[in-house]
């Protein structure tokens, strides 16, 4: 099963209360902190909300 590498690459410094709540729930606490996950339709669906916020990108 394929995983998906997410980082955080902007603050969450006046971000919607919601999108925090989303970032932290991936597991992002500190800028530049990269996190590891499955890629499935909650995943997508978190990392959708917050596009503006981290970077994504697919692994093997």
């Amino acid at each position: 099963m394929a995983n998906l590498k997410i980082t955080l690459v902007k603050s969450t410094i006046g971000a919607v209360p919601k999108h925090k709540k989303t970032v932290e729930a991936l597991g992002l606490r500190k800028l530049h902190k990269t996190v590891v996950l499955p890629d499935n339709d909650a995943v997508r669906g978190m990392v959708r909300q917050v596009s503006h916020l981290v970077k994504v990108e697919e692994e093997a």
